[in-house]
């Protein structure tokens, strides 16, 4: 028999899955919806034929709850949800830094539960999602969360306490990257260039240089010493660098995420 899911909070991460799975060949009319205000949950219905519901009516029909709301207000909605929610429904949380065991003691004893961060590619069906078990999730509990974030792009399976971690890397590392490449740009504009040509440019060096990674199996030191000739241009920028301690802060810089995660996971939303 098909499986009901039903995604509950339908932002954008939460609609991109719903659009991948439907390409992946769910049938819309197995998939709920909830959303905060009306309008969206009538938007996504006349947009993928989905099947707007409030989250009691999710936790009652869905055979699985992908609960995509932001960490802040996850106490709130498994408290809505806990009353309605048998101990054979699969939950699958979205939300950074929040523990597998926060549901498990908040829903009913034996209820499996699969944390996955994911991030913002899976707008573009090229996502990195992360995925862990509960202590009462199966073998099949997460090869179908698997199944359903495959749907947008490529999933890794890790220990839970390694979570925090890949939060850091992945979860929030398209901005880095964003933030690599606005500084780039600006440089491209101080070197003389128009905005949108040093755009262009940088963008598909990175796309270029991504793929390289992805497909070459070599080491990045290999891929930047093949660029980086003897006294060349790519050295002194290398060096500058260096010098300016920019692989010391993006090691910083993503403690302090993997330390804020943790916080999360404490409790501590402020």
């Amino acid at each position: 028999m098909p499986q009901k899911v039903a995604v509950l909070g339908t932002g954008k991460i939460g609609e991109a899955l719903l659009s991948g799975m439907i390409r992946a060949g769910w049938a819309p009319t197995d998939l709920l919806v909830t959303a905060r205000r009306p309008e969206r949950a009538r938007e996504l219905q006349e947009r993928h034929g989905v099947t707007p519901v409030t989250n009691a009516e999710a936790a009652k029909s869905a055979d699985t709850l992908i609960l995509t709301v932001k960490p802040q207000d996850m106490g709130a909605l498994l408290d809505e949800l806990a009353p309605h929610v048998p101990a054979d429904r699969l939950i699958i949380s979205g939300a950074a830094g929040i523990p597998t065991s926060f549901f498990e003691e908040r829903l009913a004893p034996g209820t499996p539960v699969v944390r996955v961060m994911t991030n913002t590619p899976a707008l573009v069906d090229e996502a990195m999602s992360v995925i862990s078990a509960g202590s009462h999730a199966t073998a099949e509990h997460v090869a179908y969360a698997e199944e359903v974030f495959g749907a947008v792009g490529k999933t890794l399976l890790v220990p839970e306490s390694q979570q925090d971690a890949c939060t850091a890397l992945s979860g929030s590392g398209p901005a880095y990257f964003f933030y690599l490449v606005e500084a780039m740009t600006d440089a491209g504009i101080l070197l003389g260039l128009p905005r949108d040509k040093a755009h262009d440019l940088i963008v598909q060096s990175a796309i270029g240089a991504a793929v390289m990674l992805r497909d070459s199996g070599e080491h990045p030191v290999k891929l930047r010493e093949n660029v980086t000739s003897p006294a060349g241009t790519t050295i002194n920028a290398i060096r500058e660098l260096e010098n300016h301690g920019v692989r010391a802060a993006l090691i910083a810089a993503l403690e302090a995420a993997r330390d804020r995660s943790r916080e999360l996971a404490s409790g501590n939303n402020s």
